[in-house]
């Protein structure tokens, strides 16, 4: 985990849950990878508004997929749209995410930190490469 903390340190990342406690142990984990948690906001309205108004305030972004009973697919595609990387943070299988994002980088529930900062820090090598 060495490398991908180092390609995290620094980093702003957006933190979209709705949960408070996920959304809490998600920041935690962050923070102690030395990254600048961004929110945590939990809604998709938020969410985009801050995608929208301000992308250049974060480097990367983790969305749940369901936030109060609304998809989180707009704002993936707002992110998309602006080439900012992120990944999902959800229960749900590889085949219950629209089509779109079946092959995007997922990180299922329940995470484990390890698990978390090695797929960021994949994402973001890839995103240097």
């Amino acid at each position: 985990m060495p490398g991908e903390s180092a390609t995290l340190r620094g980093r702003r990342i957006l933190v979209v849950e709705d949960d408070y406690l996920l959304a809490q142990i998600l920041s935690d984990f962050l923070e102690d990878a030395e990254v600048n948690v961004i929110g945590p906001v939990g809604s998709v309205d938020e969410a985009l508004a801050m995608v929208e108004t301000a992308p250049e305030s974060f480097d990367g972004a983790i969305l749940d997929v369901n936030l109060h009973g609304s998809k989180s697919y707009p704002v993936a595609d707002a992110l998309a749209a602006r080439s900012i990387p992120f990944l999902f943070a959800t229960g749900y299988s590889r085949n219950a995410l629209d089509e779109r994002y079946r092959d995007h980088p997922r990180c299922e529930k329940p995470f484990d930190q390890v698990t978390l900062l090695s797929m960021f820090g994949r994402l973001f090598n890839n995103d240097a490469a």
